[in-house]
C-alpha cells in the first residue's frame, strides 16, 4: 500500500510518516507534481537513442508548461521549484535539468531583476523560446567572479558588445543548442564602460533559432556527459551587439528571492503578471554607478538564483534516493533465494547481510528528506541579513551533505538489486549518474564545505561539548537528548582541532594556515550537517502523536545517530563523553535498531508516496519482474509444448 495525498487528517502510520516527510500541506506542494508524473506523457519509454531521449525531455518540458496556470508563479516559488525537482528527478533527470534551468535560473532571475513587471516575458512563459543560463566558463567555475567574458558599453549605439576573449572564457555546459527549440540565455559578463570595470552583470541574449546559432554566437556540443542526455555546450560570442535593455537592472540591487504563498497551479499576482514592455533602465545612457563593494554585491545579485537552485538540488537528490531505496526494498521482498540447509526458498530481505544496509539507508533517507525540509523552512523564514547568512550556510552544507548521502544510498540500493539494476529499463542507472550531476551542479560540494568551514572557524564555540562537566557521567545512549549532545560534541571536537592546527602554522602563511586546518574543518562541517539532520528528526517527532508513527520515526532517528556516534566513538571516548563500555556497546545497539527498522521497511518505503504508475515502469519494483524478460516465441509459450 502506497500512501496517498489527501485533504483529510492522516490516520494510518504510513500516512502520518508521509506527512512528516513531505510537510503538512501535501496537496499544494506535492500533489500537482505527483499527479503529473503519473500521466501517460511521463511514463517511462522503452529504449531510445540519447538524441531521442533529449527530444522527449524538451517535449515533456512543454507539456509541463502547458499544465501550469503560470510559469511565473512557479519561478517565483522556491517551494514549488523544490517539489518539481523532488518528483521529476526520479522520472527524467534530463527534463529535471532543463526545467530547473528554465524556471529557476532563467525565468526566476528575470523576475528578480524586474520587480515592476515591465519586461515582456510572453515568449518564455509560452516557451516559444526556452531559457538557459550562462555563467560558468571553461577556466572559471567556483571562482566565477573572475570570469572574462566582457560586455563593453557602446555609447554611440547605446548598447553592449559581448565578446569572448580566449578559450578559457567560453561558457561551459549551458544547454544552448537548438535542440528543443529556439533558446535565449542570461549571460553573465563583465560590464566595461569607458575603460572602467563595473563588475559582473546579467544580459538577456537570444542565442539560437530552431535550427542554428544566431550571428555572433558560436555553439558547440560538448562530449556526451555520463547520465542524462542534456545538450551541454560550449558557447562563445564574437563582438555580438545587444541593445541597452538587454542589461538586467533593478531598483532593488540587493536582489532576493520571491516567496509567494500559492503553489504552481495558481495564477500569478506578482512579478510576471501582464508583462507590458521591455525593461526600463534606472540610469540614463552611459551611466553605470558602482560604489565601494558594489561589484561583489551585484555579482551575488546576478547569481542569486543559485541558492534556490541548491535547495532544489537537495530535494532532487533526496527524491531520487527515496525512489532507489523503495525499489530495492520491494525487490528484496520478492526476489527469492534458496534457504539454508534445504529449507524452502526465502526472500533475500530475510538475510541480515541484505536488509542491514537497506535499514541504515532508510534512516539516512529520512534524515536527508527531513533536513531538506528544515533547510527550506529556515530559508523562507529569513527576515534580516544575519539570518539570511546563517540560513544560506545551512543551504550550502545541506546541498553537499544530502547529495553525497544520496549517492551512497543509490549505489547501495543498486547493488542490493544485483545485475537487474544495471539495466536501463529498471531505472537505477539514471539515478546513479544523475546524482553525480547534482553533486557538481550549483557549486561543487567540496567548495561549499570549504566555504562553510572557513566561515564557521571565524566564529566557532569550540570545546562547548568537548569535555564533560566536573562530576558528570556519560548519559544513557537510549535517550535522544543525549545522542543529540554527542552529535553536537563531534562537531565541536573537529572545529577545535581545526583551530588548533591553524595556530600551529605561521601567521604570515595564510595558505599554510588553511591547509593545516581544512581537513579537520571539513570534518566539522560534516558533523554540523549530521547534527542539523538529527535536529530535523527531533522537530518532526514533535509533530506526531504517541503511537506507531512516532515509534518508527524514533527508531530511525536513533539508528541514524548511533551509527554516527559509533563512527566517532574514539574521539568521544577520549573527550570523556563516552565510557569504554558504551563504545563497546554501540555495535550491539546499532544491530538492535537495524532489526527494528528492517521489520517495517516496506511500510517505511510506502511512506515515500511514490505513484504506482512510476513503480510499474521499473520491472524490478514488482513481483512479476521476470515477465519483462519473457520471450513470446519461446517453446515454453507454445501451447503445443504441453501436448508433447
Amino acid at each position: 500500500m502506497t500512501a496517498t495525498l489527501t485533504d483529510t487528517a492522516p490516520d494510518s502510520t504510513t500516512e502520518q510518516l508521509t506527512g512528516v516527510l513531505l510537510g503538512p500541506d501535501l496537496r499544494r506542494e506535492h500533489g500537482f507534481w505527483r499527479r503529473l508524473i503519473s500521466t501517460e506523457p511521463f511514463r517511462r519509454p522503452s529504449g531510445g537513442t540519447p538524441e531521442e531521449r533529449l527530444e522527449l525531455a524538451y517535449e515533456r518540458l512543454r507539456i509541463l508548461n502547458r499544465s501550469l496556470d503560470s510559469g511565473a508563479r512557479l519561478a517565483s516559488d522556491p517551494r514549488a521549484l523544490a517539489a518539481l525537482h523532488a518528483w521529476l528527478g526520479p522520472v527524467d533527470p534530463a527534463l529535471t535539468t532543463v526545467a530547473g534551468i528554465h524556471y529557476n535560473l532563467f525565468l526566476g532571475s528575470l523576475l528578480d531583476h524586474d520587480r515592476a513587471g515591465l519586461r515582456d516575458l510572453s515568449d518564455y512563459l509560452s516557451m516559444r523560446r526556452i531559457g538557459t543560463f550562462l555563467c560558468t566558463e571553461v577556466a572559471h567555475g567556483n571562482n566565477a567572479a573572475a570570469m572574462e567574458t566582457t560586455a563593453t558599453y557602446d555609447r554611440e549605439r547605446d548598447g553592449f558588445v559581448l565578446h569572448t576573449p580566449n578559450a578559457g572564457a567560453q561558457k561551459f555546459m549551458p544547454n544552448t543548442s537548438p535542440a528543443g527549440g529556439a533558446k535565449t540565455g542570461l549571460v553573465a559578463a563583465r560590464l566595461v564602460a569607458d575603460g572602467a570595470d563595473h563588475g559582473v552583470r546579467l544580459f538577456l541574449v537570444p542565442l539560437t533559432d530552431e535550427v542554428r546559432a544566431l550571428a555572433g554566437v558560436r555553439v558547440r556540443r560538448l562530449p556526451a556527459r555520463m547520465g542524462s542526455p542534456v545538450d551541454h555546450c560550449l558557447t562563445s560570442f564574437d563582438r555580438l551587439f545587444v541593445p541597452r535593455d538587454a542589461l538586467l537592472e533593478s531598483g532593488d540591487e540587493t536582489g532576493g528571492q520571491g516567496k509567494p504563498s500559492a503553489g504552481p497551479g495558481k495564477s500569478p499576482t506578482g512579478p510576471g503578471k501582464s508583462p507590458t514592455g521591455p525593461g526600463k533602465s534606472p540610469t540614463g545612457p552611459g551611466e553605470f554607478r558602482t560604489g565601494p563593494g558594489d561589484r561583489r554585491r551585484r555579482f551575488l545579485t546576478s547569481i542569486g538564483r543559485v541558492t534556490p537552485g541548491r535547495i532544489a538540488m537537495s530535494a532532487c537528490a533526496a527524491g531520487s534516493a527515496r525512489a532507489a531505496l523503495a525499489v530495492a526494498v520491494r525487490y528484496g521482498g520478492h526476489r527469492m533465494i534458496s534457504g539454508s540447509r534445504g529449507m524452502p526458498p526465502v526472500a533475500v530481505n530475510a538475510y541480515r547481510t541484505h536488509h542491514g544496509p537497506l535499514a541504515s539507508a532508510m534512516a539516512t533517507v529520512f534524515a536527508m528528506t527531513l533536513l531538506s525540509r528544515r533547510v527550506q523552512e529556515r530559508w523562507d523564514a529569513c527576515t534580516d541579513e544575519a539570518g539570511r547568512t546563517e540560513a544560506e550556510r545551512l543551504v550550502d552544507v545541506a546541498k553537499a551533505w544530502i547529495t553525497w548521502r544520496a549517492r551512497e544510498v543509490i549505489v547501495e540500493s543498486r547493488e542490493r538489486c544485483g545485475a537487474q539494476a544495471l539495466l536501463e529499463n529498471n531505472g537505477m542507472t539514471e539515478l546513479v549518474t544523475g546524482v553525480e550531476g547534482a553533486i557538481t551542479a550549483e557549486g561543487d560540494n567540496i567548495a561549499l564545505y570549504a566555504k562553510a568551514a572557513a566561515d564557521m572557524l571565524l566564529a566557532p564555540e569550540p570545546g562547548r561539548h568537548c569535555r564533560p562537566e566536573p562530576g558528570s557521567r556519560p548519559g544513557d545512549l537510549a535517550d535522544p537528548a543525549v545522542l543529540g549532545e554527542l552529535l553536537a560534541a563531534v562537531q565541536d571536537i573537529w572545529f577545535a582541532r581545526a583551530g588548533e592546527r591553524a595556530l600551529r602554522a605561521s601567521p604570515a602563511d595564510t595558505m599554510g594556515q588553511w591547509n593545516a586546518a581544512s581537513g579537520a574543518g571539513l570534518r566539522g562541517v560534516e558533523a554540523y550537517a549530521y547534527h542539523q539532520a538529527f535536529q530535523a528528526f527531533t522537530e518532526a517527532r514533535a509533530t506526531l502523536p504517541e503511537g506507531a508513527a512516532g515509534d518508527r520515526l524514533g527508531e530511525l532517528q536513533r539508528l541514524f545517530a548511533v551509527e554516527w556516534v559509533a563512527r566517532n566513538g574514539g574521539d568521544l571516548l577520549a573527550s570523556g563523553l563516552l565510557t569504554a563500555e558504551q563504545v563497546d556497546a554501540l555495535p550491539g545497539a546499532a544491530e538492535e535498531l537495524i532489526s527494528a527498522v528492517a521489520a517495517h521497511a516496506p511500510e517505511l518505503a510506502d511512506a515515500f508516496a511514490l505513484p504506482e504508475e512510476l513503480l510499474a515502469d521499473w520491472p524490478i519494483a514488482g513481483p512479476g519482474y521476470a515477465d519483462a524478460y519473457d520471450d513470446p516465441t519461446a517453446a515454453w509459450n507454445d501451447p503445443r509444448e504441453d501436448a508433447r
